[in-house]
């Protein structure tokens, strides 16, 4: 157990934030009366056992004007933030904590009020793409100061280190074939041996990268029509749903998506496409099933795609195609297709999935695709009784959340002087070695699905239906028009 003696703060009480807390304490010897939770949120009835012993709950809003009041009151110098509220702006949250030399953690990158001038934006405006270019040369000038570790719940969060975990596994594996050229074979235990992973995906023929989720939780208790239901937070759902999709863009790519753009300076590593989220459907893999899942906007699309670019003479000649596949429990398909019939504006209700589920898991890892083996799927399959065991009154989602942030709190304190990191910068055994008693099954096991091992063309006229059987790890094989 870590000792910390210092003052905790939590923005936001979701059941995210729900699910870290009782982790927290239980990996961290902490005083609870040094810990503060905010939210402008009642949340006294839910925190009542923990007020109880001496946590602190202040109902505020955390704003511009009171930000730099309400944190300055509740943390100083050598204490951490746990920023796991919507709508609080990280660029503002992250620079106070690293000129009062605050440890931060946060699992997003938020802004204020994110939709209030959306119809005027631009699809680069608008996108994650734009906010990590302002935040590199910040993670540039700050380094070897207070610790800051950025977007790491879940996912984007563990899928990096199950990225890492699954790339070990496959250079292993292919290391030790018999049909493999002697000197590819050496070459291969010295990347793994030496964990230079970019250069380990070229070497093994990554493509593509899927972040790939099922949520199969089911509740007791019906949807209605006149809300929204999901297991983790309803309004982050909805903003990521309809903001424009992102993907991190393969070298190996022969065309781009038609209307889609391409950002020429920073970076470069992304694409964004002229349609909302929960608009684009690709066809994606979790053990042992087949899912058609919505690219919304993840960080893990742009941190794990310029992880692993390759450069040479400053130009990039390799990079695998990265982003999020996510199929959503039922409740919530329903919610999004009620989104589309609202002219997507959210429900005026809005519930979290939690002691009404009955039955059910949530699926989420590295599908890792184009190599010898053609897919790999390393990462998470929790069910709602192996979460409840953890953490109770919660739901299996919010219990993988959690153990990514609370690993990350615990790397953060242990290494409080690192600057500004990103997922893809900390040690994945360090990560899931803390992670992993809450993640239920941990798999890595190799699969033979591809993106046309089942495709049918129903539609012989469309010429868009037609796949590209030259290689089946292009983008529009993946992508699902129904």
């Amino acid at each position: 157990m870590t000792e910390f003696d210092q003052r905790i703060v939590m923005t936001g009480f979701g059941v995210v934030a729900q699910a870290t807390l009782p982790m927290l304490v239980k990996h961290l010897r902490v005083p609870l009366r040094n810990i503060t939770v905010i939210d402008f949120a009642d949340r006294e009835e839910v925190l009542r056992p923990w007020i109880n012993k001496g946590v602190r709950f202040v109902r505020d809003r955390v704003t511009p004007l009171s930000l730099p009041r309400l944190l300055s009151t509740h943390v100083g110098r050598g204490g951490l933030i746990i920023d796991l509220a919507w709508s609080i702006d990280f660029f503002d949250i992250l620079e106070w904590a690293h000129h009062n030399q605050v440890l931060y953690v946060n699992a997003s990158l938020e802004s204020w009020d994110p939709w209030s001038d959306m119809h005027s934006k631009s699809c680069l405006e608008k996108s994650l793409f734009t906010r990590y270019q302002r935040l590199l040369p910040l993670a540039g000038r700050w380094q070897n100061t207070t610790t800051a570790v950025i977007d790491h719940g879940a996912n984007p969060g563990l899928v990096s280190h199950f990225v890492k975990q699954g790339l070990l596994d496959i250079g292993a594996e292919a290391a030790r074939e018999n049909d493999l050229p002697r000197a590819q074979g050496r070459r291969l235990e010295r990347l793994v041996e030496e964990e230079k992973f970019a250069e380990l995906a070229r070497e093994l023929g990554v493509k593509v990268i899927h972040c790939s989720e099922w949520d199969t939780q089911r509740a007791s208790r019906p949807k209605r029509p006149d809300e929204f239901v999901a297991t983790w937070s309803v309004e982050a759902m909805w903003e990521e749903s309809i903001s424009p999709s992102e993907v991190g863009w393969g070298t190996h790519e022969k065309r781009l998506p038609p209307f889609s753009t391409k950002p020429e300076t920073g970076t470069a590593n992304q694409i964004i496409l002229p349609q909302m989220g929960l608009n684009t459907w690709v066809r994606s893999w979790v053990p042992h099933q087949e899912i058609v899942g919505m690219i919304v906007t993840h960080g893990e699309s742009f941190g794990i795609s310029h992880a692993l670019t390759v450069r040479e003479d400053g130009k990039p000649i390799y990079r695998p195609t990265v982003h999020y596949a996510y199929m959503p429990c039922n409740d919530s398909l329903v919610s999004l297709h009620e989104l589309r019939c609202r002219n997507y504006e959210l429900h005026s209700k809005k519930r979290i999935l939690t002691d009404e589920i009955t039955e059910g898991m949530d699926l989420v890892g590295a599908l890792i695709m184009g190599h010898r083996y053609q897919s790999w799927w390393t990462g998470s399959i929790l069910s709602i009784e192996g979460a409840r065991k953890k953490v109770p009154h919660v739901n299996a989602t919010a219990v993988q959340v959690a153990a990514g942030v609370m690993a990350a709190a615990l790397w953060t304190i242990q290494n409080p002087q690192q600057g500004v990191r990103f997922p893809d910068d900390l040690p994945h055994e360090d990560i899931l070695r803390h992670a992993r008693p809450y993640l239920g099954r941990v798999i890595s096991e190799a699969s033979d699905w591809t993106p046309l091992r089942r495709r049918r063309v129903y539609f012989d006229e469309n010429p868009q239906a037609q796949p590209d059987l030259s290689d089946p790890w292009q983008f529009t094989n993946f992508l699902f028009r129904p």
